[in-house]
């Protein structure tokens, strides 16, 4: 299989799996903060942390970086919904919440990154 079917296989869970968090988030929170984005934005990086220290290590094959740091990470991942949120909640006036949800993403984002990483030093 050529490397761009893997990375589109990949995408076709990944973004899917992205659009079904934010509607379940939306079912079953109903809250203003934009818990389906946060979750898989920090879910993304908590398995690309994985993904890319296994595969640094060369324990993972580039094969499943493609399938699944590429594909998969790059569509459940979404930097525009996350601005786009951003900027909704500052229209909004609902600075202080725009604020943490800011913080929380990037902050939750690079740490699941390294706890990512950690657990992937552990297993391999």
């Amino acid at each position: 299989m050529t490397d761009w079917l893997l990375v589109l296989a990949g995408g076709l869970v990944g973004a899917p799996v992205r659009y079904l968090l934010g509607v379940d988030a939306k079912f079953r929170l109903h809250s203003v903060f934009p818990w389906g984005t946060f979750a898989a934005n920090t879910s993304a990086a908590l398995i690309l942390g994985f993904v890319a220290e296994a595969a640094t290590d060369g324990d993972l094959g580039s094969r499943f970086y493609l399938l699944l740091a590429i594909g998969f990470c790059g569509a459940l991942s979404t930097w525009s919904t996350f601005s786009y949120e951003l900027l909704t909640l500052n229209s909004a006036r609902r600075l202080g919440l725009a604020a943490s949800y800011l913080v929380t993403t990037v902050g939750a984002g690079v740490g699941l990154s390294f706890a990512g990483a950690a657990v992937a030093r552990a297993v391999f």
